[in-house]
């Protein structure tokens, strides 16, 4: 069975407040985002997804000054295209590669974001998505052959040569591929070029459904490349006993509640998007879903990884957990906030449970 892979998530913002995180100084520096790298890299986290957005840090750069602070932290570097161009991200993230002797991991994002403010046009989704799929196509070619030529819909590259290659090992050739999206056209790119497909915290049903869906769909078309991997991003509330997890969880939610209407955590297309909605139609269901997935933060502002929450003592939230393990799930994204006190906590708590399985 394939050895999981556990990540956290660093924001990478310059504002205060991300998700409720109560440190009002230093977001954005290089002290501190490289302080929360090296606390993640020291309770046991093999790196974390850096969030990406126009208005934040550019998340190459902090990707590549972190992996230069660190000597084990992997970067996920969420990338979106449109904002890079595939040969140039092609060879930048080689080179980042080489230089941190293999520690590259990507994240796609097609979903929208200021698209006008750094030139993008592109917004309608099923040209995103087709965008996406030739990228990510021409980005393995680049990373893997020599004297590339393609010229598609989106992107053209003549006798285009990568150097230096990515970092590679028996079992890596280049930095791995996630990509997340629950509509059609996005699982049609998972399907086809990535090699992660990242799932939100939806129950094991859902979750389920879409691995059958997904591999049936490989298979559909003609996908040319290993396997397709699944993965969770998800926040997960985690305390000593389950009383004390659950009541730390509806306190959030409280003031989650109170904040309603002054903050607004939502960001890019995420009050349209399939994946979004699915999980904001949860609530219908109950609040309490599986064992511990609790429903009622998307009632109140929370979006994305933040829409739906694993809460319980370390035990809970490990059993909760191997259960997706157990449908095949292999890549965990995990957090809470605040960020670099639950990088410990989670840390040493959940993961020496996840690892002895």
């Amino acid at each position: 069975m394939m050895t999981p892979q556990f990540l956290w998530y660093i924001p990478n913002t310059v504002q205060p407040g991300h998700r409720g995180d109560d440190i009002t100084s230093g977001w954005g520096s290089i002290e501190y985002s490289t302080e929360l790298a090296r606390t993640a890299e020291a309770h046991g986290w093999s790196g974390a997804l850096l969030g990406t957005g126009w208005g934040r840090p550019d998340t190459f750069t902090v990707a590549t000054a972190l992996a230069a602070r660190t000597t084990t932290f992997k970067p996920l570097i969420a990338v979106r295209p449109g904002y890079w161009q595939p040969a140039n991200f092609a060879s930048a993230a080689a080179t980042l590669d080489q230089l941190s002797r293999g520690r590259v991991l990507v994240n796609i994002v097609s979903g929208l974001d200021t698209p006008a403010a750094y030139g993008d046009t592109t917004v309608d989704p099923a040209a995103r998505y087709a965008r996406t799929q030739e990228f990510l196509h021409l980005v393995r070619r680049l990373w893997t052959e020599e004297n590339v030529t393609f010229h598609g819909e989106h992107f053209q590259v003549t006798g285009s040569t990568v150097s230096p290659r990515p970092y590679g090992t028996a079992e890596r050739t280049h930095p791995t591929l996630y990509f997340g999206g629950a509509s059609e056209a996005a699982e049609r790119v998972a399907a086809a070029e990535a090699d992660v497909q990242l799932f939100w915290g939806e129950p094991l049903d859902g979750v389920a459904e879409r691995i059958a869906r997904l591999k049936e769909l490989s298979e559909r078309v003609g996908r040319r490349h290993v396997a397709l991997e699944y993965g969770l991003r998800i926040t997960t509330v985690v305390r000593d006993t389950t009383e004390e997890a659950w009541r730390a969880a509806e306190e959030k939610v409280a003031k989650m509640a109170a904040d309603a209407g002054e903050i607004d955590t939502w960001a890019g297309n995420r009050r349209t998007a399939v994946g979004q909605q699915r999980l904001l139609d949860l609530t219908e269901r109950g609040e309490v879903l599986d064992t511990c997935l609790y429903t009622a933060p998307g009632r109140f502002g929370g979006g994305g990884a933040a829409t739906t929450w694993l809460v319980g003592s370390p035990d809970d939230v490990a059993a909760a957990l191997n259960a997706y393990r157990a449908l095949g799930i292999t890549h965990f994204v995990l957090s809470d906030t605040p960020y670099k006190e639950e990088t410990r906590r989670i840390g040493d708590q959940l993961l020496c449970r996840l690892r002895e399985v």
